[in-house]
């Protein structure tokens, strides 16, 4: 049974949706500047990093966090 969350910010969101388009906008070297994770620094690739956020949720925490403030800024409208 699906609930519906409508106060989850990140519903609907595919973890690899988002760290997509984190790396379409801020590129390996800027992410991994910004969340200092290796899996962003050493031979970076979509499906390492989302191995390693789906088993680090800390990680997994930061990721979304940063997310969450890229789609809030208002330079991003």
């Amino acid at each position: 049974m699906v609930q519906d969350q409508p106060k989850n910010p990140l519903h609907g969101i595919t973890l690899e949706a988002l760290l997509t388009e984190l790396v379409e906008r801020y590129g390996w070297e800027e992410l991994a500047r910004r969340v200092n994770i290796n899996c962003f620094k050493q031979d970076p690739s979509i499906k390492s990093s989302l191995k390693f956020l789906r088993r680090t949720p800390w990680a997994r925490t930061e990721v979304e966090a940063l997310y969450l403030r890229l789609k809030n800024s208002p330079w991003n409208r």
